[in-house]
């Protein structure tokens, strides 16, 4: 599934430049993540990495959008060409 950023979101700018798929950006008050560029780093990493430099931890799974292992490396292969 991908990751979503909740409303404890501080703006703090450090998620964005470490999503290696651009699927983060600036949103009207928040952060946002779109889904449909979102691997869940699968492909570049074994963890997020927006997860891991979040300060304050608003970076949970998106329950709306559940993604099997393989369907986010099928997203990945897509995003990158090699597909």
């Amino acid at each position: 599934m991908s990751l979503i950023i909740t409303d404890e979101c501080v703006n703090c700018d450090v998620c964005e430049p470490e999503c290696p798929n651009e699927a983060i950006s600036q949103g009207e008050e928040i952060y946002v993540i779109d889904p449909s560029k979102c691997t869940e780093c699968v492909g570049h990493y074994d963890e997020p990495q927006c997860q891991l430099v979040c300060p304050v931890d608003c970076i949970p799974h998106d329950e709306n959008n559940r993604e099997s292992e393989e369907q986010l490396m099928e997203k990945y292969l897509t995003l990158t060409g090699q597909l």
